[in-house]
């Protein structure tokens, strides 16, 4: 087991551009390599976004980057695992950049922890939903409702879950979302009737994480996060 009440920073920026977020994960991963010992659960939004992990193909962009351009999209390719998804406004994007403890060190057990931190946050809104056989991610009877993807180096994590809250599904019709043929995806907002605070989402999520992952959440605003980071880098800098 971890160590208990082992801290957990969670920082709520909002909108945020793929960027500035991909260069924050870099920045604490690099630190915590240094030995930082706070792991940090990001929570944001980004604008329209398509990114393809390290196991996925092009060819599931399914539109020429003319209609990406005019629909606002941009897309890079990335070091996590699985193939291609879509980021966008209404949607909750969680970073955990956490130190995995050596009874942590197992890859399929990370992944179905944070299915289930998924999970729970959905049941607490009434959605029943689970798991789907060989398939990645957290599934309802109207689809998938939340997508995943990993990248560890030194058993230090980053990238990590899309859940689909308010997100405008229209988007998914320029991709094959996942790679995976004949499979839906849907919202909380469509399977609930109406529209849920995103923030709110954020915190809920935060506090089913810590639970699953034996972690004590602690929130910070981004600058105090950033102050934290920075003194951190001062103090212990390479000669």
């Amino acid at each position: 087991m971890p160590e208990p009440n082992k801290t957990t920073f969670a920082v709520w920026l909002g909108l945020t551009e793929f960027p500035q977020a991909r260069d924050l994960q870099h920045r604490i991963c690099e630190l915590k390599r240094r030995g930082f010992r706070e792991d940090v659960l990001i929570l944001l939004e980004h604008p329209p976004t398509i990114t393809l992990g390290r196991n996925g193909d092009w060819h599931h962009l399914l539109v020429s980057e003319e209609t990406l351009s005019s629909r606002g999209v941009v897309r890079f390719a990335v070091d996590r695992g699985g193939d291609i998804t879509f980021h966008g406004p209404g949607q909750l994007v969680g970073y955990p950049i956490l130190r995995l403890e050596r009874a942590e060190r197992d890859v399929h057990r990370l992944m179905r922890n944070l299915e289930q931190s998924l999970i729970r946050t959905l049941s607490s809104y009434g959605i029943e939903a689970g798991r789907e056989d060989r398939l990645t991610g957290v599934w309802t009877g109207a689809g998938k409702v939340a997508a995943m993807g990993i990248h560890i180096s030194r058993w230090i994590t980053r990238h990590g879950i899309a859940l689909n809250v308010n997100t405008d599904l229209s988007y998914y019709d320029l991709i094959v979302p996942c790679g995976i043929v004949g499979k839906g995806v849907t919202s909380m907002h469509s399977l609930l009737g109406r529209s849920v605070d995103l923030e709110e989402v954020a915190g809920r999520f935060a506090a089913d994480f810590g639970g699953v992952f034996s972690r004590e959440i602690v929130w910070l605003s981004s600058s105090d996060l950033d102050r934290k980071l920075r003194e951190y880098a001062d103090e212990n800098a390479v000669a």
